[in-house]
């Protein structure tokens, strides 16, 4: 145990009982004794106790109401509580060992065994203490090494989609725009309901930073086709559509290279589909509907809308309310109708004068 005196309440209302206790225990411990358990909350009121003694049967308030309130207050529910009474029937120390004490003792009691249950008790409840705080150092020092993990994680994170952007200088901002784009769609999405029961289960920041890698598999597209300024041929078009393919593979390539992760998941999903179109039309598979996953039906919004307002050598940006009517058009040929009409009522909020990381790009 350590240096520091630990204190000790009795509480029972018969005075020969505390005096012979309060012998029993001063040697080692600071004894505080009370006739009732009136006594004992005002007492609690200032002090904490690190043990309480406690009778059973006493007028007014008797132990198992004191033991009952003790453990609903948050400020003594730890305090371990030791009964003492006359009543030893199986029946009744069962009972305050379920309510909550750590150990019962009958009257009379001989004081060495008195002595010897307290200093068990003092013990455990040390040991209890010494324990939680190994398991918070230890929590904490876990925090800080998944609070590095992820630091690195969302540093390499960066360089590979700044590394992409950076090849294709023409759509720059490109991969942060959509991401905030994705934020308001996702925040709307939650409080009108839609798709709720696929949403509800996600980790958001896990999600949003997974579509920094949606567009990864432009790294794989050629110089001259990736950084053409004009429109591209048919034949420079098919090649451009393996970025999605590409994307897939790099990811998948991580996956089996590492453990499973949602992040990735929701990565290769978004790199793989986000060119999907609602009525069948889009690429690479040709899927339709709900058979697009969520998260390419989402990523195929923001991304449109984006390559709307935005201007490249061979056009010119739409203003913002001409880029929401084309998604509104669009909705059941291009886009998922429930997640479009999310987006267009999300208007106000995705416009440039009212969204900070969307400014640089007009």
């Amino acid at each position: 145990m350590s240096g520091k005196r630990k204190k000790i309440v009795l509480v029972d209302d018969t005075p020969i009982v505390l005096k012979l206790a309060r012998n029993t225990l001063m040697g080692q411990y600071d004894v505080f004794t009370m006739p009732n358990a009136k006594k004992l909350f005002w007492f609690l009121e200032e002090t904490i106790p690190d043990l309480i003694l406690l009778d059973v049967l006493m007028p007014e308030i008797n132990g198992y109401e004191v033991i009952h309130r003790l453990k609903a207050n948050p400020a003594t529910a730890q305090v371990p509580v030791i009964f003492l009474t006359s009543k030893s029937d199986t029946s009744s120390e069962i009972e305050g060992l379920s309510m909550g004490a750590v150990d019962y003792i009958a009257k009379p009691f001989s004081p060495q065994l008195l002595l010897k249950r307290v200093d068990v008790q003092i013990q455990l409840e040390e040991q209890r203490r010494d324990l939680k705080r190994l398991n918070g150092n230890l929590q904490q020092m876990v925090d800080e090494k998944t609070l590095s993990i992820l630091e690195l994680q969302n540093a390499l994170l960066k360089t590979i989609s700044d590394l992409v952007e950076f090849r294709d200088d023409v759509t720059g901002g490109h991969i942060e725009r959509t991401g905030h784009l994705l934020e308001v769609l996702l925040d709307d999405m939650t409080r009108s309901g839609v798709y709720a029961e696929i949403t509800e289960a996600w980790d958001k920041r896990l999600f949003f930073q997974s579509a920094q890698l949606h567009d990864v598999g432009k790294i794989a597209i050629k110089d001259n086709i990736l950084l053409k300024p004009g429109k591209l041929t048919p034949e420079e078009f098919d090649e451009m559509k393996k970025h999605t393919t590409f994307g897939e593979k790099i990811i998948l390539k991580i996956e089996r290279d590492s453990r499973k992760s949602v992040f990735l998941t929701h990565a290769r999903i978004m790199a793989g589909t986000h060119h999907e179109k609602w009525n069948g039309t889009g690429y690479p598979r040709g899927l339709s509907g709900e058979a697009i996953p969520l998260e390419g039906r989402m990523m195929a919004i923001v991304d449109v809308y984006d390559a709307l307002v935005s201007e490249r050598p061979y056009k010119k940006a739409f203003s913002h309310d001409n880029a929401i009517g084309i998604i509104a058009e669009e909705a059941g040929k291009h886009f998922d109708p429930l997640l479009a009409d999310v987006f267009v009522g999300a208007s106000a909020r995705i416009s440039p004068s009212s969204a900070p990381l969307l400014e640089k790009a007009f």
